[in-house]
């Protein structure tokens, strides 16, 4: 279980390559609130195969360190570029979901030079009231909720009525929270505290005119989370960005409709 110390915390990654996968500019995932990188293995199943994929658990989850908050998403961005400088990795193309396409956001404005290329997945460069609230009545519900009934509160936020209307996917969103209720490693109120904070406080719409590398902003039209408005604010903010959304998906498109989804970010990452 690879750990290296990075921004003062114990920070828990791993590498994920096929034997085919070239070795040029590896790909940096980061994934969102109160989920640990190994939320990416539906994704990485496919990647793998084109890129050294480096998949980290954020500050406040799974097996890195969850000191106590706030945090900020500069602090997680400057914990990735450590992580970084500590495998000797010079230079990635990143992809970022949710809060991962926050710190994102800041690894390309604070540390330009270790970014080749960006995919800001269902992204905001600020939080209105409306945002603040929901991230607030996360931290609520975590304290207040059983796990599996907070699993139900997050399905509902990041799932689209055409997931809830599947029989397969509803089913599929039923295991779900059967497994939250016995996890074995849940992230601990203080770590999502903490992320939370970091969600809240991002402000980096001033900055998006700095970030010069190419970005795709790719998200789904009915997301009630992050909304289509707040993708479109910071595809507008970075100079050159496209902007692709899914018409009838959530925040939780790239489950949705992965088959798109994968083959759609990796050719487009092999081109930049």
């Amino acid at each position: 279980m690879p750990v290296i110390k990075t921004n003062g915390i114990q920070f828990h990654y791993e590498e994920r390559v096929s034997g085919n996968a070239p070795d040029d500019i590896p790909l940096l995932l980061i994934m969102g609130i109160t989920a640990p990188g190994t939320v990416w293995n539906v994704h990485v199943a496919d990647w793998q195969h084109h890129f050294r994929c480096i998949v980290g658990d954020n500050r406040g989850v799974g097996f890195t360190d969850k000191p106590a908050g706030p945090y900020s998403t500069e602090q997680m961005a400057d914990d990735y570029a450590g992580l970084l400088d500590a495998i000797h990795v010079e230079k990635v193309r990143v992809v970022g979901c949710s809060m991962g396409s926050t710190i994102a956001q800041q690894l390309a404005i604070r540390h330009p030079e270790k970014v080749q290329s960006l995919v800001l997945m269902c992204p905001w460069a600020r939080c209105d009231n409306y945002a603040k609230g929901l991230f607030q009545h996360i931290m609520n519900a975590k304290a207040r909720f059983r796990p599996e009934e907070f699993s139900l509160y997050i399905q509902l936020l990041i799932f689209s009525k055409s997931s809830w209307d599947n029989s397969e996917k509803h089913n599929e969103l039923e295991n779900g929270r059967r497994q939250d209720a016995f996890g074995a490693f849940p992230q601990p109120l203080h770590g999502l505290e903490g992320q939370a904070a970091a969600c809240i406080t991002h402000n980096a719409l001033d900055d998006l005119g700095k970030i010069d590398k190419p970005t795709l902003v790719i998200g789904g039209r009915e997301d009630i989370f992050t909304p289509a408005w707040m993708a479109e604010e910071v595809a507008n903010g970075i100079p050159g960005a496209e902007i692709f959304l899914y018409p009838k998906l959530g925040h939780a498109f790239h489950f949705e409709d992965t088959d798109d989804f994968n083959p759609r970010v990796r050719n487009w990452l092999l081109a930049h």
